[in-house]
């Protein structure tokens, strides 16, 4: 059960990370962009985090 919430939670940090990018230098949303990057990161982490506590 570990294995397959590490893989969703980078399948979901790629996905979002990607659009942080876009909205960043596409959309010149910089603050979007920004808090975008920040959910990511904590949606890689927390999983995980609450996966392995468990």
């Amino acid at each position: 059960m570990t294995f397959v919430v590490i893989i969703l939670s980078i399948y979901t940090f790629f996905k979002t990370i990607g659009y942080a990018i876009y909205e960043y230098k596409d959309n010149s949303n910089k603050v979007g962009g920004i808090v975008c990057g920040f959910l990511s990161i904590i949606a890689l982490i927390a999983p995980i985090a609450i996966t392995l506590i468990r």
